[in-house]
């Protein structure tokens, strides 16, 4: 079989902390090409001395979908496979050749793991499949945030799917997301049907606090005919029970956190959603039976819906509390000492763990 050419491309701006690490893991491809939409630290001048192929350009006015399709443009068109990532981002060693492995004659697109919260044991918190490796002339990209890879090429899409090449992702949690909402504004104005970019932007609202335009927005998703992927559609459901929470409309939250749950009950998101509401209006009884629920999901939903606090220490934190509230003090340090070992360096688990052990000691 004839080698590939396989070329990783990507857009940066003032990554010159993760340049090294960045490059280290993509120079398993034959090429590297880099947009750079104005960095002004040293990320150009360190990535080309490392051998990549840098061209600075600034996109007026700024969009992730123009700015990906320039980036792409730099990809010579006898490339075979292109392979798109951020600098913030590391595929475990051996992804080429795993690669080349899977990729067929008729292959033009393939998904594969994307780690996109890690534990500080480098265990992944999130994790869904992506779809950002590709051929060269069938892709572009759309949506001005939260952009997606599109097929349009003339013959059928193919795309395969592996569990043996691993992308982690290492944020930089300096980097501003006060563009994400205007361009999430723009995306639904040019396409209101389109289903994902409604449910980012309801959320973007929940994020900047504007809890009625929120609900309103997801209102909208939910009522959308596209909209029947019931992880998405269960987070929209939380996520109007939380602003209903934050405009003091209890009982509407509490009917939002039960339709999630009905939604999408295989998911543990919905359960600790029920769980931390009623945490905070002291509703102990609620917050053990929902825990319980949330328990008895074993493992991780291959989606980027799920959240971290379902995961965590949070449940077996919640639960250590309510059953400390309700006078079962035995109870209460089991799931105490269950968070401790997720998460030892709270000083606060500690002390509840101190405050729980003199009532069982009394």
């Amino acid at each position: 079989m004839k080698k590939k050419k396989v070329v990783v491309y990507a857009i940066s701006k003032n990554e010159e902390p993760f340049v090294d690490r960045w490059v280290n893991s993509m120079q398993e491809a034959d090429e590297i090409y880099v947009l750079d939409t104005g960095s002004t630290d040293q990320t150009v001048e360190k990535l080309r001395q490392r051998g990549v192929h840098v061209k600075t350009e600034e996109i007026t006015p700024w969009r992730f979908d123009v700015a990906r399709n320039h980036s792409l443009s730099l990809v010579p068109l006898d490339t075979d496979i292109c392979v798109c990532t951020d600098l913030d981002e590391v595929f475990v060693t051996g992804w080429r050749a795993k690669l080349e492995q899977l990729w067929q004659d008729d292959t033009t697109r393939l998904a594969y793991n994307y780690d996109w919260a890690l534990d500080d044991k480098e265990q992944p918190l999130v994790n869904f499949y992506i779809e950002k490796i590709h051929t060269r002339k069938e892709y572009q990209w759309t949506h001005p945030v939260h952009e997606v890879l599109t097929y349009i090429g003339s013959q059928q899409e193919k795309k395969i799917t592996t569990n043996d090449i691993t992308l982690k992702h290492y944020p930089d949690p300096t980097k501003s997301r006060s563009h994400y909402l205007p361009l999430l504004e723009e995306s639904v104005k040019e396409d209101p049907l389109d289903d994902r970019n409604m449910h980012y932007l309801g959320r973007e609202y929940m994020y900047y606090q504007q809890w009625e335009k929120a609900i309103q927005t997801l209102h909208r998703h939910l009522a959308l005919k596209s909209a029947t992927w019931k992880d998405e559609r269960c987070a929209s459901m939380r996520f109007m029970a939380r602003c209903y929470r934050q405009l003091g409309w209890i009982e509407e939250a509490k009917l939002w956190t039960q339709k999630a749950i009905e939604e999408a009950p295989y998911l543990r998101d919905p359960y600790l959603e029920q769980a931390i509401l009623a945490y905070q209006i002291q509703d102990w009884n609620t917050v053990v039976n929902a825990i319980l629920q949330a328990l008895k999901i074993k493992s991780h939903q291959k989606t980027y819906i799920n959240e971290i606090f379902s995961w965590n220490e949070t449940p077996y934190d919640l639960l250590s509390i309510a059953y400390y509230q309700l006078g079962n003090y035995d109870l209460a340090e089991l799931y105490c000492k269950k968070a401790i070992a997720i998460n030892p360096q709270e000083e606060r688990l500690k002390n509840n763990l101190k405050e729980i052990q003199k009532m069982v000691t009394e």
